[in-house]
């Protein structure tokens, strides 16, 4: 009697114990499922409500969990965009300390590194640490890969633990930190054929050539304003593939050192030192250039503001401008073309269109030029 006393006390206990642990893996998917994200990552906006995490004033970088369609990175670099860097730089006043501390503002008060005063970012090289358990098998990613992320910084959730070096001249800066890449989020793997800092430097602004590739056609007349740095260079070399023999090239740099720099690329027709801030005496030099016909398209890659006129004085009236410069003032643009009678189409600089990371790289191996350079400058 004793013995199956016993035993019955022995089933009640196992079966209290199956219903507990039934419960709690009930509870575990429940709480799985009210971490489900929003495709554009708006779950971790906290302020204002209801935008997009790009406008947010405000997003959650609290990186201790992930939703289940984020991916957790683990974050090498951070590549400021151009614009951002060098605003940032200057009030700084070229101090690495205060430039640190200003970063470190930044990210403190939104979250994410989105530039106060030009409202631009950049992107990141990072390692994958975690993949939320919606996206694993359906993304061509594993944990483990290094990937530069192709969306701006101005969007993505972001702690820096540390800064350890700021490179200036490249506008890369070294963390130690962690990174949020939503599931709209798109990336590029870093290729094995050249070093990672090559890479993320074309990568930044890849956006540029591969849109250059679309706007320019063989006999063209192209304008690359800041043709010298990064992207100029980039483009000068996409653009004189597509307007061919019968096209011409013309790039107009900032210092003598970038203008002897393409100069001996050999991508532009003609190459000058030209003043961005002076759109009538640029008119006047691209009308000579091009026996008074001007630019088909213009395309400014500058990294300081109140250029908007000169581009648009530049183009024929029928023409293209392509902003990729973030440093554009789109308002200073609209109602400067209309108060001079221009009717030239201006398309915003987006850093996305299909294919660009590809495209980008694919240029890096096919100049042996461009890779010398870019080795150069940024690797």
């Amino acid at each position: 009697m004793a013995e199956a006393n016993g035993n019955d006390m022995f089933l009640k206990t196992l079966q209290e114990n199956t219903k507990k642990c039934i419960f709690a893996a009930l509870l575990k998917n429940i709480i799985i499922m009210q971490k489900k994200g929003n495709k554009y990552g708006t779950h971790r906006v906290i302020e204002p409500k209801g935008v997009l995490p790009q406008p947010a004033n405000k997003i959650d970088n609290n990186m201790d969990e992930i939703w289940d369609n984020e991916i957790l990175i683990d974050v090498q670099t951070l590549n400021v965009d151009s614009a951002s860097f060098t605003d940032i730089k200057t009030r700084a006043g070229g101090d690495h300390e205060k430039i640190k501390e200003i970063m470190f503002d930044i990210v403190a008060k939104q979250g994410k590194h989105r530039n106060p005063w030009t409202g631009s970012g950049g992107m990141l090289l990072g390692t994958v640490e975690k993949i939320g358990d919606a996206l694993k098998g359906k993304i061509n990613l594993k944990e483990g890969d290094k990937i530069a992320t192709l969306v701006s910084l101005s969007l993505t959730p972001l702690r820096i633990d540390k800064i350890k070096e700021i490179r200036d001249e490249i506008d890369q800066v070294d963390i130690e930190g962690k990174a949020i890449l939503f599931e709209s989020g798109i990336y590029a793997k870093i290729p094995d054929d050249m070093p990672e800092t090559l890479a993320l430097s074309a990568l930044d602004v890849a956006g540029a050539p591969a849109q250059t590739a679309k706007l320019c056609k063989p006999g063209d007349i192209v304008l690359i304003i800041g043709a010298g740095g990064k992207s100029g260079m980039l483009c000068c070399y996409e653009a004189k593939k597509r307007v061919g023999v019968t096209g011409k090239v013309i790039g107009m740099c900032h210092s003598q050192k970038s203008t002897e720099r393409l100069e001996k690329l050999g991508f532009c027709d003609a190459v000058f030192a030209g003043n961005a801030h002076d759109p009538v005496g640029m008119m006047e030099k691209i009308s000579e250039l091009t026996n008074g016909e001007m630019a088909d398209v213009t395309i400014n890659n500058v990294n300081v503001p109140d250029t908007e006129m000169t581009t648009i004085l530049c183009t024929k009236d029928t023409g293209v401008v392509y902003f990729f410069s973030m440093a554009t003032n789109f308002t200073k643009a609209a109602l400067g073309a209309e108060g001079v009678g221009s009717d030239v189409t201006m398309i915003v600089g987006n850093g996305y269109t299909r294919g660009h990371a590809e495209i980008t790289l694919q240029l890096l191996r096919e100049s042996k030029e461009l890779w010398d350079i870019f080795t150069e400058l940024y690797a």
